[in-house]
């Protein structure tokens, strides 16, 4: 007899109860009283999440202010690439009707702004964004290198169209007496974008590492120029990492400011006078675009939108319409069940009497 070559031999599978698929099974056979019952329960469910989810969404205090047509002028100078380097700033007054209470949060926010598409989303340097070498522009087209051959740092289409305007909030105290929203500009992102995603080169003195590389095309300051602060420079900057994530839809906000509560502002935002003093460098009326400042307070489930509510409130209400038809089509199946058995006893009866009259006939 033939031995078993080795190969053959390596490539069977163990005798075991798993390997051979000999463990015991059970087929879980619920019946209609529990299939209803999870039914019923999800429901509720649902509809008491949807029910909490829509009430918290509508006690969050909003307000948005669009822009783009307040600061004409500016938008009108912006239309020329040429006037990149002239200064414009405009000013909107606005009244908060109502307190802004607890955590306050600023937003830009752009309507018909494309990041999806697939040519934008890839042109970055993701070995470049990570400091593992500031040079390599690979993937980054058309924004690889400037005219004379230099690298760009941070190069691709996403990076050189970075949000640019700057904005401050400001609040009157009295007719004389006006004075600055204290804001902070650090840990707006998530966390995995400035600690994994994003990282600057392995050197302190930033300014060296980017020596051989040149700010995009639209960028009015380097890299290396963005904030005073090391942790908050860079490829760390904040205002940076939420720009290069990109956005689903063509109208989407991203976190620009929060609210440093200390001294008038320890609560929020109290009702009153309010001014934006905006920096307008952003040009969005070449592609019929559009800006907006958003000030908005959280819940403990996030933003205001009805989106999630309506999703459990809907899902609560067919899942419970759905309970009621499985429970009428089961009583109704149970009464035609209980009457064919009703009868089909009944016959069965009929017939054994009928057999045992025969019988005592034929015995007489």
């Amino acid at each position: 007899m033939e031995a078993t070559p080795e190969h053959q031999l390596s490539r069977m599978p163990n005798n075991t109860a798993l390997k051979q698929q000999k463990l015991p099974a059970h087929q879980l056979q619920f019946s209609a009283t529990v299939v209803l019952c999870i039914f019923f329960g999800t429901g509720v469910f649902c509809l008491c999440m949807g029910v909490i989810l829509i009430r918290s969404a509508k006690n969050i205090k909003r307000i948005e202010i669009k822009y783009t047509k307040l600061c004409a002028n500016c938008a009108k100078l912006r239309e020329n690439a040429f006037n990149f380097d002239k200064e414009c700033t405009c000013s909107v007054p606005f009244y908060l009707t109502e307190k802004m209470e607890g955590n306050v949060y600023m937003y830009y926010k752009l309507y018909g702004f494309y990041q999806n598409l697939n040519q934008y989303i890839l042109s970055r340097s993701n070995n470049q964004l990570v400091g593992k070498d500031v040079r390599d522009v690979e993937g980054c087209a058309p924004f690889q290198v400037s005219h004379d051959g230099t690298p760009i740092a941070p190069c691709g289409a996403i990076a050189n169209s970075m949000f640019n305007d700057t904005i401050i909030l400001s609040y009157k105290l009295n007719s004389s007496t006006c004075i600055k929203v204290p804001m902070l500009k650090v840990e707006l992102t998530w966390w995995t974008d400035k600690y994994v995603k994003f990282q600057n080169p392995s050197s302190k003195n930033l300014s060296s590492q980017f020596a051989e590389t040149t700010k995009p095309p639209y960028w009015h300051k380097p890299i290396y120029d963005l904030d005073r602060d090391n942790q908050n420079n860079g490829f760390l900057n904040d205002d940076f990492i939420v720009w290069m994530r990109t956005a689903a839809f063509p109208t989407f906000k991203k976190l620009y400011r929060r609210l440093y509560r200390i001294d008038y502002f320890t609560e929020g935002l109290p009702a009153g006078n309010y001014s934006f003093k905006i920096s307008y460098n952003f040009p969005v009326t070449r592609f019929g675009g559009e800006k907006s400042i958003v000030l908005s307070t959280l819940t403990w489930c996030g933003g205001g939108g009805l989106f999630l509510g309506l999703a459990y409130t809907i899902t609560g209400a067919l899942t419970w319409l759905a309970s009621f038809v499985i429970m009428a089509i089961y009583l109704t199946v149970k009464k035609k069940n209980k009457t064919f058995l009703i009868n089909l006893s009944f016959k069965k009866k009929s017939r054994k009497q009928n057999w045992t009259e025969s019988k005592i006939l034929d015995m007489v």
